[in-house]
Order: structure tokens, then sequence, then C-alpha cells
């Protein structure tokens, strides 16, 4: 058995845990957090494990495909721009439209989603980490992350 409790007060929410024991059942004591269906919930659905743990995910893809640069066929910056739409891209916003919804503070999910798409854009052109975001970004031919989750929203 599983217990949560859900709350958007704005204090400290310490759910009491569930005695069972007059049931002859154990003690059930909520969790912090809980995954259901590879989704990421805590006590006041912020989504900031579930936005994590995907990116976290993305860039990891993105650090294994730089292996395929060290083969003898490496593939061109259209070859790895279409990798990163179908691979990073559908793993980093997977459950969107759980945290994207109509109130929902962007704040948090677009700093993360930037760091992966300058990652990307890095890796698709070959360039140096220092170089800058915004020319490399045009020149790969990535629009900006907050323009296509607007029109991800759009379409769902």
């Amino acid at each position: 058995m599983k217990v949560f409790y859900f709350s958007r007060s704005t204090g400290i929410f310490n759910s009491p845990p569930l005695n069972l024991s007059t049931l002859e059942g154990p003690i059930l004591c909520p969790k912090n957090t809980w995954k259901y269906l590879g989704f990421y919930f805590n006590r006041k659905l912020l989504f900031h494990h579930h936005i994590d743990y995907y990116a976290n995910k993305a860039i990891s893809t993105v650090k294994c495909i730089k292996i395929l640069g060290n083969l003898s066929y490496c593939p061109i910056p259209y070859q790895k721009h279409l990798l990163y739409w179908s691979c990073i891209l559908s793993i980093t916003l997977y459950g969107f439209q759980l945290w994207h919804y109509n109130k929902a503070l962007l704040s948090y999910p677009l700093k993360v989603l930037n760091k992966i798409q300058r990652r990307a854009a890095i890796w698709i052109l070959g360039a140096f980490q220092i170089s800058p975001f915004f020319g490399i970004k045009a020149i790969v031919g990535l629009i900006p992350i907050y323009i296509h989750l607007h029109k991800l929203n759009g379409r769902a």
C-alpha cells in the first residue's frame, strides 16, 4: 500500500503517517517524491525532480553521442542536428504537458533546458566551450527553447 499527500500551501507541509495497526497493518509514512509511469511527483507538484532526472538523462545522452565523432565515419552537423531533435529533445521533454500548464513558473525548467540546448549546440557545431551561445545557436539553426515550448503547448 502507498499513501501520497498533495498540498499547494506555501508553508511547510508535514503530512502525518497513516496508522493501520488497528486493521492489523503497518504504519505508512508518506514519501517526499514518487514515480508513476515514468513521471516524478512531489507533494507540491513542482516537477523539479522530474525535470532534473530527464535533463540529466539528456545531458548524458549528449555525452554518449559524442563518441560518434571518434569513429572513422564522423556525422556531419546536419546529421547531428537530426539526432538532437529526434533523440535528445524527446528525452528532455518527456512529460512536458504535466509541468507546462497555464500558470506554471517556467524559470527553473527554462534554465535547465537552456543548459541542455547549449551543450547540444556546441556538440553539433564542434565549437569551443567559451563560444557565445547565441551565435552558435544561430549557426546551428536551433530556435530558442521557450519558443519551442510555446509551439508544443499550442499543439497540445
